[in-house]
């Protein structure tokens, strides 16, 4: 009895002049049936094996799939690495690159409506559990905080905004700390002193506060006459510069643009986190606070990530965004929730018909933004510490922009008091934590 030997899928079957005709075939090892054959059939004769065996080659495309394969995942490494010891060196710096203008051309709207529409179909009760705790162990979720049963969430929309259970996230007592609104990692913080209030996405590159939130904000900035002498300049409001058109399109690069040059009125700062796919997704109020208004720019649903923040310029600027502003203790505050790819949508629990992730209206320009006071005017919606304001499917961005003290003399007058920062940039930080005093 004669046993065949396992060829395999061969790409062809060649003999010897095939093999001098085509040299490439050389680059692989010949793997002789004869062998195969003397292992099987010790007794049968060479020359019939001869005859009828041939070589084993492994097909000329899975050969190149599998060396790109692992070549672009070396590359990734390699990036990953390099992304690892800039941080450490603190030299992130902005590079634009053809994937950031292919995106462009990519319906990340339409991906993120369908993904939406998707994570909303409810599961069957038995497959609850598997698909939360797989989604947990991929992305690095603590199911030990959730504040019900896996087989109660319906679908992954609603494990995605899920509440904790009742004092896991302690709310920090102290009357002048600043908390932490949402579970993330701190991307930038600091104070705004320049002209044009610029907030760095990353070394390299910058974008306006003003752009982010929309000129016709509260934001407490001034007006600076450029016919004017720098050190005896006129200073007009914000108010004045609000009666011009605040839309410059730039078809390459619709964004919003300052109006005219401003400076930011001493005290005002700002601080970004970014939110993981595996994080806690609801946002709490970051002290006790007057909501007066409300913002919604529909624009782009770019990715948030680390590399997109250093491929994508003004990614903040462009993407959709709900802007919150509105008064505390120390003046103006304002909190600006940026969506991203798969995270179009953003509840608002102040304002629950609000829907965001809508088909735009129009293709080739941006859409001027919503805008909605709340009533009574001038009081709008008073939020205590720590109160649940609203949630993202999924995760991405909150950007704070806020007033506090700089050198205010105290009451004994021996000392001084000076809002500062109490996390450094990378730390992560949880809901109820002091991001500064």
């Amino acid at each position: 009895m004669k046993f065949r030997a396992y060829r395999g899928i061969p790409f062809f079957t060649y003999n010897e002049r095939f093999n001098q005709r085509f040299h490439f075939t050389t680059l692989f090892r010949k793997v002789q049936a004869t062998e195969a054959r003397a292992s099987l059939n010790p007794g049968g004769s060479s020359s019939n094996s001869t005859s009828q065996g041939s070589t084993l080659l492994l097909p000329g495309a899975t050969v190149a799939t599998i060396v790109m394969l692992g070549l672009l995942h070396a590359r990734r490494l390699y990036d990953d690495q390099k992304i690892e010891d800039a941080r450490e060196k603190g030299t992130l710096e902005f590079q634009p690159d053809v994937k950031a203008t292919f995106m462009r051309l990519l319906p990340l709207r339409a991906v993120s409506r369908f993904w939406g529409t998707l994570t909303s179909v409810e599961l069957p009760m038995w497959l609850r559990p598997s698909v939360y705790k797989g989604w947990a162990r991929a992305f690095h979720s603590n199911l030990e905080e959730v504040a019900l049963p896996l087989e109660e969430y319906a679908s992954l929309r609603e494990f995605f905004v899920r509440r904790l259970k009742e004092g896991t996230r302690p709310i920090d007592s102290d009357p002048c700390s600043l908390i932490s609104p949402v579970d993330g990692t701190v991307l930038q913080f600091g104070e705004l002193k320049e002209a044009g209030a610029m907030i760095e996405q990353v070394k390299g590159f910058s974008y306006s506060v003003s752009s982010l939130l929309g000129t016709s904000s509260l934001l407490p900035m001034t007006v600076v006459d450029d016919s004017t002498n720098q050190d005896g300049g006129k200073e007009g409001s914000m108010d004045d510069a609000n009666q011009k058109s605040w839309w410059r399109v730039s078809l390459s690069s619709p964004k919003v643009r300052d109006p005219a040059p401003a400076r930011p009125m001493k005290g005002l700062f700002y601080c970004v986190i970014y939110l993981r796919l595996g994080d806690y997704h609801r946002i709490h109020s970051p002290a006790d606070w007057n909501v007066l208004g409300r913002r919604h720019f529909s624009g782009r649903l770019f990715p948030v990530n680390e590399r997109a923040t250093r491929t994508i310029r003004n990614l903040y600027v462009e993407n959709e965004r709900v802007v919150l502003e509105g008064k505390w203790q120390e003046g103006y505050m304002a909190m600006a929730a940026v969506g991203a790819t798969n995270i179009g949508s953003i509840e608002l629990f102040i304002e629950p018909t609000l829907r965001t992730n809508r088909p735009w209206k129009k293709l080739l320009h941006p859409e001027p933004p919503e805008e909605q006071v709340y009533e009574p005017k001038g009081t709008g919606v008073l939020l205590k510490k720590g109160d649940e304001l609203a949630a993202f499917n999924m995760g991405s961005t909150v950007v704070m922009v806020f007033q506090a003290p700089i050198l205010r003399p105290s009451a004994d007058k021996s000392t001084s008091t000076e809002f500062s920062f109490c996390v450094k940039k990378g730390d992560r930080v949880r809901v109820g934590e002091a991001l500064g005093r």
